[in-house]
């Protein structure tokens, strides 16, 4: 019998249409002879399935379930693409860890912990993992320029610290940009995190659980045509994603094993892609996300691609590892 299989989307962030996007291609991808997928849209309004006819049918949130043509329609896996908040934080990954249906991201406190840049490299230090210098601000905290700067210098990064796809970051060059950045990044987030700037390659790194095994996909440099791999080289056309990454086999292989290490130690469970730059000979940690994007211009089905696995298998392997994963706990 297939199974049905909720593929949530949307969301309450500024990424809800990069989500959007992420879903139809899951949506597009799903293997038909083994899933009955249903695109369940997430918004702050309301938990939707809108059916073929534009109709929507409300999610009964007590069980994940909807009336679709007078039948109940219960879900057995709900594959997670929603970028930002409710979906990358752990709040739905709580909520479906409540109510007993498997679902394809991390834990919730795995999703929490890396959601937050701060708390995350906060965690990983100790372990030894480089990273740039950091200054963190809460909204409502004095602003001290020459305190930011005397530590993490110029250029620096300015981030609204639990955020994705670029939205609340800038790049500034010049004293007097750091607080219209720190203000723009208050659009986003009341958290925010001045990084010191790493110059060198930058590199993403996937990895994934595949047929119960850990697998480092193939490396994907990331060569932006603007200041920085903002929202535009992202999501426009805007950067050069090679994949194999030009790295010398040395490098490849220690970027590759920093990688597993950090899913490791996360306890990351399915996707995750982390991002590098190789500053003065060192791959230094950026962050990591465990929803990354699904869209036809996301780097994790193009990694996944390089290693021959096909989107398809790639999704369908997803949600197996989390039904088994599932009645491990349960």
């Amino acid at each position: 019998m297939k199974k049905n299989i909720a593929i949530l989307m949307g969301g309450y962030s500024s990424e809800f249409d990069i989500s959007i996007q992420s879903g139809n291609v899951v949506y597009k991808h799903l293997d038909r002879t083994k899933y009955n997928p249903y695109r369940i849209y997430i918004t702050k309004q309301s938990w939707y399935f809108l059916d073929d006819h534009e109709q929507k049918h409300v999610v009964d949130k007590n069980d994940f379930s909807l009336l679709h043509n007078g039948t109940k329609v219960n879900f057995d896996v709900a594959f997670n693409s929603i970028h930002g908040t409710p979906g990358e934080d752990g709040l739905i990954q709580a909520y479906f860890e409540l109510i007993g249906i498997p679902q394809t991201s991390c834990g919730f406190y795995a999703a929490a912990l890396t959601f937050n840049k701060r708390d995350c490299i906060s965690t990983l230090k100790p372990y030894g993992i480089p990273t740039a210098i950091n200054y963190l601000l809460n909204k409502g905290d004095h602003i001290n320029v020459n305190e930011i700067l005397d530590r993490v210098g110029l250029p620096c990064f300015v981030k609204a610290n639990k955020a994705g796809s670029s939205f609340g970051i800038s790049k500034v060059k010049k004293a007097e940009e750091l607080l219209p950045a720190i203000e723009l990044s208050y659009q986003e987030d009341d958290e925010i995190i001045i990084e010191s700037f790493l110059s060198g390659t930058e590199v993403s790194v996937g990895v994934i659980t595949y047929k119960g095994e850990y697998v480092v996909l193939p490396i994907t440099e990331i060569v932006s045509e603007n200041e920085f791999f903002d929202y535009e080289a992202k999501y426009q056309g805007k950067s050069q994603e090679i994949t194999p990454a030009r790295l010398t086999p040395e490098d490849t292989k220690k970027v590759q094993e920093l990688a597993l290490r950090i899913y490791r130690i996360l306890k990351i469970k399915g996707f995750s892609r982390s991002e590098y730059i190789f500053h003065k000979g060192e791959p230094h940690f950026i962050e990591i996300n465990t929803t990354p994007g699904f869209s036809e211009a996301s780097i994790l089905p193009q990694q996944a691609l390089a290693a021959g696995i096909s989107i398809q298998d790639l999704l369908s392997n997803t949600i197996e590892e989390a039904i088994i994963i599932q009645n491990s706990e349960f």
